[in-house]
């Protein structure tokens, strides 16, 4: 069953999308002409942008448990992007919309964009969702407890809900979605023998996988949201590089990295890993548009 295939009885459906920024835009935009969508939104002006394509704004903070209490009961099935709070261990803005969905019934489905960060580093080895997670930042430890609140909620309440673990996202209408502006700074990668294996998931792509997992995805079930492609992070920046006709960046060793780079930044270029999505194209049965990064730079 694809997107524009969507029986007539889906209309009456409503979805809510919770972190409703470029990729959940781009999901409403895959779901509006079908379902009816309604979006949690902070500020006024985001409410009237998302009104123009279709969508119903519902104020509201995950900061302010008290304003999610309009939320029980409105959604048949939920779309979760919104990112755990920047400090603490655990995520308390999942919590509190759980709090708020479980007050006057449960939607049917519920779809968490989670992050590949979860597994830490492997080593470049290639990973299956049934690895074991292995957090090494506080932003991937959020990130897991978010993981195992949504899933215990999925097994009390009798929630489908699915998990997503999402790798770089990218797109060139994307804020920040290409590494075009590191390459104009010269910002440096690693060295051949030091760096490490990447994953990429286009926009789109990924909308539509959090679109087709409200109907296809299996209870409490882990996905891979990734594409097809096996490169190293170097790789891809020089790729980048000779598409957009810019000089390569420079290559620095590790020990040069750890001295001369943000953590945050070191964080992602410490980490190594590849993969697997057969799940994401069996069970969802998601055809990638841009199975690698070569056809989705552009």
């Amino acid at each position: 069953m694809s997107l524009g295939a969507l029986p007539a009885r889906f209309r009456r459906l409503r979805v809510l999308i919770v972190g409703c920024g470029d990729v959940g835009t781009r999901a409403a935009r895959a779901l509006v002409p079908r379902v009816r969508v309604l979006a949690l939104v902070r500020e006024p002006a985001r409410a009237a942008l998302l009104r123009a394509q279709g969508v119903q704004p519902l104020a509201g903070d995950l900061d302010d448990a008290a304003s999610l209490r309009r939320l029980a009961g409105l959604a048949t099935h939920v779309i979760h992007l919104a990112p755990p709070p920047p400090e603490g261990q655990g995520d308390a803005r999942t919590q509190a919309l759980l709090q708020a969905l479980a007050r006057r019934g449960v939607p049917r489905a519920l779809v968490y964009g989670s992050t590949s960060g979860v597994y830490g580093d492997c080593g470049g080895a290639w990973v299956g969702e049934t690895r074991a997670v292995n957090p090494q930042t506080a932003r991937a430890r959020r990130r897991v407890a978010a993981e195992r609140q949504l899933r215990a909620f999925g097994r009390a309440a009798g929630v489908r809900t699915a998990i997503l673990r999402i790798p770089g996202i990218y797109a060139p209408d994307r804020a920040g979605g290409t590494p075009r502006a590191r390459l104009d700074r010269a910002a440096p990668v690693l060295a051949h023998a030091d760096d490490v294996f990447t994953n990429h998931i286009h926009a789109d792509d990924l909308a539509r996988a959090c679109a087709l997992a409200l109907w296809r995805g299996a209870p409490q079930r882990i996905y891979h949201a990734s594409d097809d492609s096996q490169l190293k992070m170097g790789a891809y920046f020089d790729l980048a590089a000779d598409l957009y006709g810019l000089p390569r960046p420079p290559r620095i060793t590790r020990e040069q990295a750890r001295a001369q780079l943000t953590p945050l930044t070191l964080s992602f270029m410490l980490e190594s890993r590849r993969l697997d999505n057969t799940r994401l194209k069996r069970e969802l049965r998601l055809a990638l548009r841009h199975p690698t990064v070569e056809t989705g730079l552009l």
